[in-house]
């Protein structure tokens, strides 16, 4: 595969907006037929032209047309250098981990989703590698952390749930210093509001099952790094694992890219209209919503976004409360995930975050009363609507 450089130097789309870059992707148009919608090369392997020939395509596990157009448009829209498509947003997490070695040290975002939790303490660290959970938004406690052997810093912002915001150029530069790898998930904000690897991040990653592919249709993850020799490595750890993401999704990926900026102007725009409204509900105790101009990080959000994004987390007076919500919303979805144009509600206690102790959560404030929104593309007051009625 060419590097993002060799691609990018031939490209007639290099000096295009973001809004456009999505639209067109990469190659946009199959360089063989000039289909417009890029095809999906649904097959396993390709023939070899002769011995002495070297073919750009030979077996889809290493490689395959459809999804290397998703991995070069990441790359155009992250910034980045090389990108891999994997099978799922913890596959991403995983690719990215598997850089770790025994005797090595990781630390992570404290509130983070909980699969990535119990990937660091099921197979990290059984595995001999060491770590600790923080809270990256304190850069004290983070050099305080930081052992000899700290090898990466896995920064997920905003943080789900509680939308904690840290400093991705600021942790840059500290783990940096001590010759540690960073990486930013970007699943909340994607590239259209936020661009880790600009902002001096190594490593960028993302669900893309959520806001990319936006329809909540397919089960992807991507992971878009700046340097070529990080992208050697996770090249063989993609050959040897089998991550790579089957041609059909890539294309369904390709083309939820293709409305990104659309999609993520609208759910901000709802996001901070549903926000304001259960702000001032009676029955609402908190919220949490990077787009407040009184939200602690606010600043650290302005300096590095160019947007809130659609997700809202909530805690409101009672258990009881909870319920009735969750069993009477009639629009709004109660289901995990999120970032698809639909509405969609979940408990993250019993849902997304099980797999983390209790006292653990109850000090992050992810209590039994806590909710996560992700707002959808519908008119926005009709999800007002719809949550008013189920809160009365």
């Amino acid at each position: 595969m060419k590097n993002f450089k060799d691609y990018k130097d031939s490209s007639r789309k290099e000096n295009l907006k973001f809004e456009s870059k999505v639209v067109h992707g990469a190659n946009g148009v199959d360089p063989y037929t000039g289909a417009i919608s890029y095809p999906i090369y649904q097959t396993a392997t390709f023939m070899h032209h002769g011995l002495e020939k070297t073919d750009p395509y030979n077996y889809s596990r290493c490689i395959n047309p459809t999804r290397e157009e998703l991995e070069r448009t990441m790359c155009i829209l992250e910034e980045g250098n090389r990108a891999f498509a994997v099978t799922s947003g913890m596959a991403a997490v995983s690719l990215v981990t598997s850089l770790l070695n025994p005797q090595e040290h990781i630390i992570y975002s404290d509130d983070v989703y909980g699969g990535t939790f119990r990937c660091v303490n099921e197979v990290l660290e059984p595995y001999g590698i060491e770590s600790d959970s923080i809270d990256l938004t304190d850069l004290e406690l983070l050099k305080k952390t930081i052992k000899p052997n700290t090898k990466m810093i896995l920064i997920e912002t905003p943080t789900n749930p509680m939308m904690k915001v840290a400093d991705i150029a600021e942790i840059a530069k500290i783990g940096h210093e001590v010759g540690a790898l960073v990486v930013v998930d970007n699943t909340f904000l994607t590239p259209y509001y936020q661009k880790p690897l600009t902002l001096g991040a190594d490593i960028v990653l993302h669900s893309g099952t959520k806001y990319l592919g936006g329809h909540n249709d397919v089960l992807a993850g991507i992971v878009v790094v700046k340097d070529e020799k990080i992208g050697e490595k996770l090249e063989i750890q993609m050959y040897i694992n089998g991550a790579g993401l089957g041609p059909m999704d890539s294309w369904i990926l390709l083309r939820g890219i293709k409305t990104l900026a659309l999609r993520m102007n609208k759910h901000s725009e709802n996001a901070m209209k549903v926000a304001e409204y259960l702000r001032k509900h009676p029955k609402v105790e908190q919220v949490y919503y990077v787009g407040f101009p009184d939200h602690k990080d606010y600043q650290v959000t302005k300096k590095q976004t160019t947007g809130f994004g659609g997700m809202i987390s909530f805690r409101v007076d009672s258990l009881e409360t909870v319920n009735k919500l969750l069993t009477s919303l009639k629009l709004v979805t109660f289901a995990e995930s999120l970032g698809g144009v639909e509405s969609l509600i979940t408990h993250p206690v019993s849902r997304t975050h099980t797999e983390i102790k209790e006292e653990i959560r109850e000090k992050l404030g992810i209590t039994e009363t806590l909710l996560r929104l992700s707002v959808g593309i519908e008119d926005a007051q009709d999800i007002i609507d719809d949550l008013e009625q189920a809160l009365k």
